[in-house]
C-alpha cells in the first residue's frame, strides 16, 4: 500500500497540479474503472466510453487552472457526462451530414445530370429557332416567348390570323424534324 492511496482526493489533485505522476495514477486507479462503466452505460460503445474517460483524465493532467468546486468524483462524473453530450451532438451532426451526403449521392447526380441536359436542350432549341426564316421566327417567338394571341400577332405583323397559324405550325414541324434527330444523338 502506497502513501498515495491514503491521501484524500483534494491533496492528490494538488499533487497532480505540481506534476506528481504517482498522484495522478492514484486518481486514475480510484476512478478510471468507475468512470468507464458509467460512460459505457450511457454510450453503449466500449471505444467511445474509453475515449471519453481518457479525454477527461488527460484534461485533468494537463489543466493546471482546473477548479474543482465540490468533490473530485463529482467533477469527474460531470466531465464524463458533458463529454458524452458532446459526443452525441457530434454524432448527430455527423449523421445529419452523412444523410445529406447520401441524399446527394442518390439524387444529386441525377438532378445535376438532368439540369445539364435541360440547359443543353434549351440551347439547342434556341439555336434551331434562330435558324428559322426571319418572318417565321418572329411569328413563332411572338407566339411562344411573348405569349401573344394569333390575333395580336396578325395585327403586329399586318398578316391574317390564318397566316399566323400556318407560320406557327410550320415552325413547329421544322423544329420537331431538326430537334428530334439532335435530341436522339445528343442525349443517348
Amino acid at each position: 500500500m502506497s502513501v498515495y492511496s491514503t491521501l484524500p482526493d483534494n491533496e492528490l489533485l494538488q499533487l497532480t497540479r505540481s506534476e506528481d505522476r504517482r498522484a495522478f495514477s492514484e486518481i486514475y486507479n480510484r476512478y478510471g474503472t468507475l468512470l468507464y462503466v458509467y460512460a459505457l452505460k450511457l454510450t453503449n460503445d466500449k471505444d467511445d466510453a474509453d475515449d471519453i474517460v481518457q479525454e477527461v483524465f488527460l484534461s485533468l493532467l494537463t489543466r493546471n487552472d482546473l477548479e474543482v468546486k465540490k468533490t473530485l468524483s463529482s467533477y469527474l462524473y460531470s466531465a464524463v457526462r458533458y463529454k458524452i453530450f458532446d459526443l452525441f451532438a457530434h454524432k448527430k451532426v455527423r449523421t445529419s451530414y452523412a444523410d445529406s451526403l447520401q441524399h446527394f449521392i442518390d439524387d444529386g447526380e441525377y438532378i445535376t445530370d438532368n439540369y445539364v441536359r435541360e440547359r443543353e436542350l434549351a440551347r439547342l432549341i434556341e439555336k434551331e429557332i434562330c435558324l428559322l426564316p426571319k418572318k417565321m421566327r418572329e411569328v413563332f417567338e411572338s407566339s411562344r416567348k411573348a405569349n401573344l394571341s394569333q390575333k395580336q400577332i396578325a395585327e403586329k405583323f399586318n398578316i391574317s390570323e390564318k397566316t399566323v397559324k400556318k407560320q406557327i405550325n410550320n415552325s413547329i414541324k421544322i423544329l420537331r424534324l431538326k430537334l428530334g434527330k439532335l435530341i436522339i444523338f445528343t442525349f443517348i
